[in-house]
């Protein structure tokens, strides 16, 4: 397994964040308002999109553009997660560049290679603060079918379309707001994922630390810390947590730590290049289903319980449910219900070969062999033999070492399409211990 290293710019644009937004009759944009309040009536859509969005991955960019009117669909790009041009040395070579104007070139470009009829940039970011809540930017965002929120930090975001301490929409993202809530879809990968968070945005943390430390409120600089903004995100989606590239960089461990501490009930762990599609966010009619080649992992810690003794180093985590959605699977976000999707049919385990041990549940950057998808791989393995009830997966790192506990119930349930893998995981037990 090579090293992680930072991506090529076409690559990490292809990767990062992408928030749409669709409707086919674009009202006048409404005044700028606290995010926790909606309407009493969502009637548009997300696509939520784990990052790493392959620019061949015609399933989602086509659930996008479909939802944006298909051939008439017209995308505004807006990139202000990533670098303005001000602090991007490469500004002047388009091969080279990474800032939010060339990144907002790139996706236009993508978007129609797609099938959009149009795709334009919108001239928001660091360099561009005021046309947050310029009336002429508005106009061009009422002029859309859709919108793209490039990828980056999504810190980047509530710096440039929230205002400030008072965290109220600016005009721009009144506007998208209000579309939201006529008919629109709006779509995001990675930072752009995140940033429809509702309370308690992740803004950053690997899972062991995130285990062994806990998380704290706030903005850091060290990657790995778990650090949160309790105003969260855009607001977009409330139903639960979300959490982005999760197998990819194993980050089960994190989302549980900050659902824990934050009393959340419910996460959305996204895999790269997948999309989680929810219907009517926000209502009592929210439903969520999962379309691309990887999953959406669902945990459930409405029945869980978290206890640290003396020290943060001995926090455990028992009754959490973990269960693993690919691509046709729906989640009904009222009921808690995991449903398989079309095509698939119960997998009865044949397997009576022990399930492999697992010793880097959270594919750790300090183990230069890590494997992703690990702790992914477990629940499938478990849910594959019929002589095991419980399969374990320690982390790399101690001091000390956490073991998480995957538990199939006669209530467990895996789905396949082949009928010979597990590839759906429906409502297993996950519980992570120290020791």
């Amino acid at each position: 397994m090579p090293p992680r290293t930072q991506p090529t710019r076409r690559a990490a644009l292809a990767g990062s964040a992408a928030l749409v937004l669709a409707l086919t009759a674009a009202p006048a944009a409404a005044a700028p308002h606290d995010p926790g309040t909606y309407g009493s009536l969502i009637n548009g859509a997300l696509v939520l999109v784990g990052g790493g969005l392959k620019a061949d991955n015609t399933q989602v960019y086509g659930e996008i553009i479909k939802r944006a009117g298909g051939p008439k669909a017209r995308i505004g790009i807006l990139t202000a997660a990533s670098v303005p041009a001000s602090q991007d040395p490469d500004a002047a070579d388009p091969g080279a560049c990474s800032n939010s104007e060339c990144n907002g070139a790139y996706y236009a470009d993508l978007f129609k290679h797609h099938g959009a009829a149009d795709a334009q940039w919108i001239p928001v970011d660091l360099d561009h603060l005021s046309n947050a809540d310029s009336e002429s930017v508005v106009a061009q965002v009422n002029s859309m079918t859709g919108f793209f929120f490039g990828g980056g930090d999504q810190y980047r975001y509530v710096t440039t379309l929230l205002h400030g301490d008072r965290h109220t929409d600016s005009k721009v993202l009144a506007a998208i707001r209000a579309k939201l809530a006529a008919g629109a879809v709006v779509s995001g990968s990675s930072a752009g994922a995140q940033i429809a968070a509702g309370a308690d945005m992740i803004t950053g943390g690997d899972s062991y630390q995130a285990l062994r430390d806990g998380s704290t409120p706030g903005y850091f600089e060290d990657p790995t810390r778990l650090g949160y903004l309790p105003k969260g995100g855009f607001g977009f989606l409330r139903s639960g947590l979300i959490d982005t590239h999760t197998g990819t960089n194993g980050r089960e461990g994190r989302a549980l730590r900050l659902a824990a501490d934050t009393g959340h009930d419910i996460v959305y762990a996204l895999d790269e290049n997948t999309a989680l599609v929810v219907d009517n966010p926000g209502t009592s009619k929210e439903r969520l289903t999962v379309r691309g080649p990887q999953g959406v992992t669902v945990l459930d810690l409405r029945h869980a319980r978290a206890r640290a003794r003396s020290t943060s180093a001995t926090w455990s985590l028992t009754g959490a449910g973990y269960s693993y959605l690919t691509d046709g699977d729906r989640y009904d976000a009222r009921t808690h219900l995991p449903i398989p999707g079309p095509g698939k049919s119960p997998l009865f385990p044949t397997a009576t070969t022990p399930v492999p041990a697992n010793a880097d549940a959270f594919y750790s950057v300090e183990n230069p062999s890590g494997i992703p998808y690990s702790l992914r791989t477990t629940a499938r393995a478990l849910l594959g033999t019929r002589t095991q009830r419980t399969a374990t997966a320690t982390t790399y790192e101690t001091g000390p070492r956490f073991t998480v506990t995957i538990t199939k119930s006669p209530w467990t349930l895996a789905w396949t399409g082949d009928r010979s893998t597990a590839q759906t995981v429906l409502g297993a037990g996950i519980d992570i211990s120290a020791g």
